[in-house]
């Protein structure tokens, strides 16, 4: 399952989280009976998909494993405003202690999906791919592309680890995309290389070293639409360049397979979540 491929970012990024919150101790939590027991429920104040519950119930079930917490709908699903999402129920200070870790996910992640489902939706029906990169919030990669995942959108590389993108200043330093390129499948065969292009020129360079994906970052409409057709299906484009949602479309109807937007994951507005216990019984 994917949370279970996510379990190991997961749970190091809710212990960082925990200790920069909690620290030495909750020293307001501290002030409530130990045997308190709570009940509260999650609230979303707008719109939104919601994504990042196994994240919140990792807070929780840190924190203490008495805490349950039972959920109303699923990652992916369109929450409106006003609408409760779970309940949480179990000792009081854990759940105090837990509350504003576990929403910082949960609003961020959300805030990730829905931003994805919106450009997710923006190309329906066209046979483009839209793609997040390397622009997270740092400690939260895996966490922000499982919610661009959630979103309908795609993943590029997750790091510098697993695909090869040569990019400008590593085609200066190598001294061409010819000799990046021959290194390239020279040592990593085995993966996607792909080199970003400014010109014509450069996509005919990098489709003869054997490139497999061409980055064409900044292309005008136009000289899209010529990359495409000088391309003929020999390798994948990507399109790249700050492209707002309201220019997405057009983008894609030039061809392209793939477009790049980096705003999914660094332009987020956290959802406005709340978190309201119902009773504090004895």
């Amino acid at each position: 399952m994917l949370i279970e491929v996510l379990e190991e970012p997961l749970l190091q990024s809710v212990r960082t989280a925990l200790a920069e919150d909690i620290g030495s101790g909750d020293i307001t939590a501290a002030l409530i009976p130990a045997t308190q027991q709570a009940c509260a429920s999650v609230i979303s104040r707008e719109p939104a998909v919601l994504c990042g519950m196994a994240w919140f119930n990792a807070v929780f079930a840190e924190l203490d494993t008495d805490i349950r917490v039972d959920w109303l709908l699923h990652d992916g699903e369109h929450i409106v405003a006003d609408q409760v999402l779970c309940s949480v129920k179990g000792p009081a200070r854990a759940i105090l202690s837990g509350e504003r870790t576990a929403l910082n996910f949960l609003q961020t992640l959300s805030a990730t999906a829905t931003l994805a489902r919106r450009y997710a939706d923006c190309v329906a029906g066209l046979p483009v791919r839209i793609l997040d990169t390397r622009k997270t919030i740092p400690g939260l990669r895996q966490a922000q592309k499982y919610a661009v995942r959630t979103g309908g959108c795609h993943n590029h590389r997750s790091g510098l680890y697993d695909a090869i993108l040569i990019k400008e200043n590593h085609i200066q330093a190598a001294g061409s995309i010819r000799a990046a390129v021959s290194q390239a499948t020279a040592s990593r065969s085995d993966i996607m290389i792909e080199v970003e292009v400014e010109h014509s020129e450069q996509i005919a360079e990098a489709l003869e070293a054997g490139a497999t994906r061409l980055l064409l970052d900044n292309f005008s409409l136009e000289q899209l639409t010529d990359a495409v057709t000088q391309v003929a299906g020999r390798a994948e484009l990507e399109a790249s360049g700050g492209y707002t949602l309201d220019k997405l479309r057009v983008v894609a109807s030039t061809g392209v397979d793939f477009i790049s937007i980096g705003s999914l994951t660094k332009n987020v507005q956290a959802i406005d979540l709340s978190m309201k216990f119902s009773n504090l019984p004895a």
